[in-house]
């Protein structure tokens, strides 16, 4: 006889979010030796080190998974670009754009991709191990839209009202504290929205 099994939750190993809280963790390792390099030697230091940290995080990305991330290189892109023209200009400024120009081009990419294709980034990245309704999905992303924007203007904000030191102590403690808190409340988010999947046994 067919006997029905209790519906099963499905759902990443671990809890929800906690892969995208490592992978934060990662991404913010350049951030943190800007930090320390710009308390030891200044910001053209910093600027050096965190653009020769992020040619090092991509190279061991792709040592570990043999595939290069669009955002890895989005932000490489980046910050070879202005930091090179904050060493090559010895203007601080340019560096301090950096963060504001990529939170601005992560934004514009997941509007995109709500347009483009049968599903958007939030759900290209996660959907593989966490199973939600599709407006979750838009709602998700939309929100990653609306708090990329919103760090971006944040960043000019504490960048160009309040001195130096204060700017990169903001970088590395603000912006990860808030972007950390932001991906906690997606990670509680999904665990209120993740749908049962149905599981029935063949004949016995």
């Amino acid at each position: 006889m067919e006997q029905a099994r209790r519906p099963a939750l499905t759902q990443p190993e671990g809890p929800p979010g906690l892969a995208s809280i490592m992978k934060f963790l990662y991404d913010f390792f350049p951030i943190l030796l800007f930090f320390v390099a710009y308390k030891v030697m200044g910001i053209y230091a910093a600027t050096a080190t965190v653009i020769v940290a992020t040619v090092a995080q991509v190279a061991i990305f792709w040592l570990r998974h043999r595939r290069f991330e669009k955002m890895h290189l989005i932000t490489l892109a980046i910050v070879v670009v202005f930091g090179g023209a904050t060493l090559a200009l010895h203007d601080p400024v340019f560096i301090k754009w950096k963060p504001t120009v990529a939170y601005w081009l992560f934004a514009v990419a997941f509007l995109g991709s709500a347009f483009v294709g049968e599903r958007n980034l939030v759900e290209r990245m996660l959907g593989h191990a966490i199973s939600v309704a599709p407006p979750v999905w838009m709602r998700l992303n939309t929100a990653w839209v609306l708090f990329f924007a919103a760090m971006g203007v944040l960043n000019l904000y504490v960048a160009f009202s309040f001195d130096e030191n204060t700017w990169v102590n903001f970088k590395l403690f603000g912006l990860m504290g808030i972007t950390f808190g932001f991906l906690l409340a997606q990670g509680f988010y999904l665990a209120r929205h993740m749908e049962p999947e149905e599981e029935t046994s063949g004949e016995s």
